[in-house]
């Protein structure tokens, strides 16, 4: 039981000090999660196939993460002893391919939850095999596994209908027909990644909408062709929503926004990045409405000034929430936002980089009031008269980082 406890080095450590703590240490019932990230330069098949069989059933959760010498043949024999596996993380596992999806969907029932991000050479076949032999699915990772399609997308939540959590980042032929799939047979969906799928519509997120009651977090950064359309869906159907990404999406208005604001309560995390559209209207709406916002990128939203930033500092969550605000490339603020957020008590973290009219004098107030915030910016310095023999070197005007 004491062994129970060990992690994976200190275990090997323990085995080597005599015969008995040999068996005790390498007993497979203290091998129940086993995560190889950190030596994921030597993990080879052969490792991993030795490891299943001391583990056999005991195993539940194992992270080959990063593990690029671990290939399909491997992964099979693990299918084959480890049949109660219920979390298995294979991100960047490059040499893995359908054949292994197809070992886990004939020997890994149990299994709820898999990382496949990065796993080039996954198709739709793995995704219609984990449907057909993996009906207890619950989290699903195939980020940048670029072959996959709608055929992949229909055939998995046809058989996976309790998926919670799934991940498609630069999933980039995937269209609205898949969303449409995800939004019919996944209705206890609460997280959805579709970053930079970039075919993705108003069509196909308003459907997810529609199905997907539960949804606490999007991510729609760089789907550009969304417009206020989803805001005024995401206000209407998924009032639990918590965390929203749609960095790059220059479409959505302040109108949107004020529709999301007013309906979806529980916001603690928006990433309004490059929204170049949005105004100080957006951060009036948020300041009454979402008292439990935390997390706040308005980066490169332009039209942004040192008003809505007060709006915010004397909002619902300025006090005990927010903990991050993110303002680089906001040319019109100005030291004064800075004065506005003083009384924001739990900020740890305020980017400026780029904001020309925020002054070291300016920070060195805030940091009166908040003495342990992080504040990342630069300041160009000014350039140096030529010297009379004019040989002097010029500064660059972006060089010193505070």
């Amino acid at each position: 039981m004491i062994f129970s406890f060990l992690d994976v080095v200190t275990l090997c450590r323990c085995a080597q000090v005599s015969r008995a703590w040999n068996v005790l240490a390498l007993d497979g019932s203290n091998w129940q999660r086993i995560d190889l990230f950190d030596f994921q330069r030597d993990i080879e098949g052969r490792v991993v196939e030795n490891i299943s069989k001391r583990c056999g059933g005991f195993l539940r959760k194992l992270s080959l993460r990063g593990c690029l010498g671990v290939g399909d043949n491997a992964l099979r024999t693990f299918a084959q002893n480890c049949r109660n596996i219920e979390v298995l993380n294979l991100n960047g596992c490059t040499k893995t391919t359908d054949a292994t999806c197809t070992s886990l969907s004939k020997f890994c029932s149990k299994l709820r939850h898999l990382d496949l991000a990065s796993c080039t050479s996954i198709t739709n076949m793995s995704l219609k095999a984990l449907s057909e032999g993996c009906p207890l699915l619950e989290q699903l990772n195939i980020s940048w596994c670029d072959q996959v399609t709608k055929d992949g997308i229909q055939a998995l939540v046809r058989g996976c209908g309790g998926l919670k959590a799934l991940f498609l980042k630069g999933c980039t032929q995937l269209e609205d027909e898949a969303l449409k799939y995800i939004g019919a047979h996944c209705p206890e969906l609460v997280t959805l990644n579709l970053q930079t799928c970039l075919q993705i519509t108003d069509e196909g997120l308003i459907t997810i909408c529609r199905g997907c009651h539960k949804l606490q977090s999007l991510c729609a950064s760089g789907c550009s062709n969304i417009t206020d359309a989803i805001l005024n869906a995401l206000g209407q159907n998924c009032p639990r929503l918590r965390i929203l990404e749609v960095a790059r999406c220059s479409q959505l208005t302040d109108v949107g926004f004020t529709t999301l604001a007013r309906n979806c309560h529980e916001l603690e995390k928006m990433d309004l990045e490059e929204c170049v559209q949005i105004t100080d209207s957006t951060l009036i709406q948020l300041s009454i409405h979402c008292p439990r916002l935390q997390v706040l990128s308005l980066s490169h939203c332009e039209l942004i000034t040192d008003d809505g930033i007060r709006h915010l500092g004397n909002g619902a969550c300025a006090h005990d929430q927010l903990e991050v605000i993110e303002l680089d490339n906001c040319p019109l603020i100005t030291d004064a936002s800075l004065e506005h957020l003083k009384s924001c008590h739990s900020l740890e973290r305020i980017e400026l980089y780029d904001c020309q009219q925020i002054t070291r004098a300016g920070i060195k107030r805030l940091r009166t009031h908040l003495p342990n915030i992080k504040v990342h910016a630069y300041f160009a310095p000014v350039t140096p008269p030529p010297s009379v023999g004019g040989s002097r070197q010029r500064f660059c005007r972006c060089c010193i980082i505070l």
